[in-house]
C-alpha cells in the first residue's frame, strides 16, 4: 500500500507530491498522458519546441518568484521579453504600458514540471476509472489498463475540477459529501485552441513584438513569436491561441485542421502580416479546460471524508501555473494534518528542491 496517490502529474500534483516526499511519505503518481507537466505543455515537432500551452510565467508573489531564481539559476528558465503588446480591432498596435519579466524555457515549458520530477515514483498512461473505499481503511484506485488496482491511504486530485467531478461522483453513493461535489461542480473553464505554425525562414517582415494580446476579438485571445524563446531558431515559428466563444464554436469537431486556419487567416488579417496565411506546417491541440473562468476561492477544496482526499489545481484560485504551485503545497499540507503531522514547511521545500535540484546536476 501507498500512503498517497496523487491523481495528475501537472504543476500542482508535483509539486504536492514533492513536498510529501520530502516529508517521508511513500508517493505515487499516476497521469493519463504520456508526458509531464499538464497545461505546462510543449510539443517536439520539425526540430524545435513549441508551448501550446501556457506560454510564459509572470511570478507574483515572493514564493512563486522564488521557484522561479531557482529555475532561472539553474538555466532552465530565461526572461524571454518584458512586453507583451495590445491589439484592438479598429485601433493602432498599442505599447505595453506595465512592463514586467515574463520567464520562458528555451526547452520548453514542460521542463519547469520535469525539474519536479527527480525522485518521485510516476507512472504515465494510467488513467484512473474508479475509486472506492475498502473494508480494511483504505483508498481502492482501479486504473484503465486493468492490470492491477492499487490502495492508499490518501488521493490528492490534481487534474481540472470537471474531471474530477466526474472520477469522484460514483463516490456520492459512498457517503461522499454532496456540498463537496457541488463545490467542485460550481468550478468552470473557458476552452481554448491553441495552432503551431511555422514558415520558411526568408518571412518577412517578422514582427516587432514576441507576444500579444488581442483585446475583445470575436476568434483570437493571443499570439507569441515562440521560436524567439529557442536558441539559434532554424525558422519562425507562431502559436495562435483562440478566444474561449471562439474555442467553444468549434470545440466537438473533429477534424481541427480547417479550424486553425480560420485562425491564421484572422491573424494575418488583423495583423497585416498576410504570409502568416501560408504555413509550411501547422498543428493544433484543443484545450477544454484552458483557463479557469470561475475558479474556487481557496487554495485547495477537501472531501472532509474519514479517509483522506483532497483536490488542487490551478482552479483553486486560478492565477494558472502560481495558483497551482500554491495550491499544491496546501494540498500537501492538508494531507499531511490529517495523516501524520509531519513537519513540513514551504520555503523548506524549495530550499531542498534547490539543494536536490544541485546535487542532480553535480
Amino acid at each position: 500500500m501507498t500512503d498517497i496517490v496523487v491523481i495528475g502529474a501537472g504543476m500542482a500534483g508535483l509539486v504536492c507530491a514533492q513536498q510529501l516526499s520530502q516529508a517521508g511519505y511513500s508517493v505515487l503518481v499516476l497521469d493519463k498522458s504520456r508526458g509531464l507537466g499538464g497545461r505546462l505543455a510543449t510539443r517536439r515537432l520539425h526540430g524545435t519546441w513549441a508551448d501550446h500551452g501556457a506560454c510564459y510565467l509572470k511570478p507574483k508573489g515572493e514564493l512563486f518568484r522564488h521557484f522561479v531564481e531557482i529555475l532561472r539559476s539553474r538555466h532552465i528558465l530565461e526572461v524571454w521579453t518584458e512586453e507583451v503588446y495590445e491589439l484592438t480591432a479598429g485601433a493602432p498596435l498599442s505599447e505595453p504600458k506595465n512592463r514586467s519579466p515574463r520567464y520562458v524555457a528555451p526547452a520548453g515549458m514542460s521542463a519547469i514540471a520535469k525539474s519536479l520530477a527527480p525522485g518521485l515514483e510516476i507512472l504515465l498512461n494510467q488513467r484512473v476509472i474508479a475509486i472506492t473505499p475498502t473494508p480494511e481503511n483504505s483508498w481502492r484506485l482501479t486504473l484503465e489498463s486493468g492490470n492491477e488496482e492499487l490502495t492508499a491511504k490518501a488521493i490528492v486530485v490534481a487534474i481540472p475540477a470537471p474531471q474530477a467531478v466526474m472520477l469522484l461522483e460514483p463516490l456520492g453513493e459512498s457517503g461522499l459529501d454532496k456540498a463537496f461535489l457541488d463545490n467542485l461542480r460550481s468550478v468552470e473553464f473557458y476552452p481554448s485552441i491553441s495552432a503551431i505554425a511555422g514558415y520558411p525562414p526568408t518571412s518577412h517582415p517578422l514582427p516587432q513584438w514576441k507576444a500579444l494580446t488581442f483585446v475583445d476579438d470575436a476568434d483570437l485571445a493571443w499570439i507569441g513569436l515562440d521560436s524567439s524563446k529557442r536558441l539559434k531558431p532554424q525558422q519562425p515559428h507562431f502559436v495562435v491561441q483562440s478566444s474561449a466563444d471562439f474555442a467553444q464554436r468549434h470545440l466537438e469537431i473533429q477534424d481541427l485542421q480547417p479550424v486553425a486556419e480560420l485562425m491564421l487567416q484572422r491573424a494575418a488579417e488583423s495583423l497585416s502580416l498576410p504570409w502568416l496565411n501560408t504555413p509550411e506546417w501547422m498543428q493544433v491541440h484543443r484545450w477544454r479546460y484552458a483557463f479557469p473562468s470561475r475558479p474556487w476561492h481557496e487554495a485547495f477544496l477537501s472531501a472532509g471524508t474519514p479517509l483522506p482526499l483532497v483536490c488542487c489545481g490551478d482552479w483553486c484560485g486560478g492565477n494558472l501555473a502560481e495558483a497551482a504551485m500554491l495550491s499544491g503545497l496546501a494540498a500537501a499540507n492538508e494531507i499531511n494534518h490529517q495523516l501524520h503531522h509531519l513537519p513540513l514547511d514551504n520555503v523548506n521545500f524549495l530550499n531542498i528542491f534547490a539543494r536536490s535540484f544541485h546535487q542532480s546536476l553535480d
